[in-house]
């Protein structure tokens, strides 16, 4: 497992994120030097806006830390968000109207749209919030780019 422990800054974001595009090319005990397509875009640009939520809506505009656990596997990888921000109601976020082409609230449905799960746990009592995303190879994924 990797875990990266970062200040819920979007400064910090660019960095939590080559950690994530890392982590991606471990997945299937791969080499650093072959990324899987789709699959580490995918997963890559969830973490983003999950990082970006966690800054600009759990945060706000107060200091807070994010805890990042990254566990990449043969087939796939699973990410947990930890933070202390204020918490919100995954299945009370409605899907955007994307005929109207929104320029913001695109967030979560970016996600659900990337990875495979995407599972949220408000934190009550102390505890953290925990949002957990996870990503499977898809069969085209398993078949390597050259580098």
């Amino acid at each position: 497992m990797i875990v990266l422990h970062t200040p819920a800054r979007l400064e910090y974001r660019e960095l939590a994120m080559r950690v994530v595009v890392a982590a991606c090319r471990l997945v299937g005990g791969s080499s650093p030097m072959q990324p899987w397509g789709d699959f580490e875009h995918h997963v890559v640009s969830a973490f983003g806006e999950a990082f970006n939520n966690v800054v600009l809506h759990g945060y706000a505009q107060r200091e807070g830390d994010l805890e990042v656990q990254l566990e990449p596997r043969h087939d796939g990888i699973t990410m947990r968000l930890y933070d202390h921000g204020a918490g919100f109601d995954l299945g009370g976020v409605a899907e955007p109207d994307l005929d109207a082409l929104p320029t913001s609230g695109m967030g979560l449905f970016i996600i659900r749209s990337c990875m495979d799960d995407v599972e949220y746990l408000s934190g009550a009592a102390g505890a953290p919030n925990v949002l957990t995303l996870g990503k499977r190879l898809g069969p085209s994924e398993g078949q390597r780019t050259a580098a």
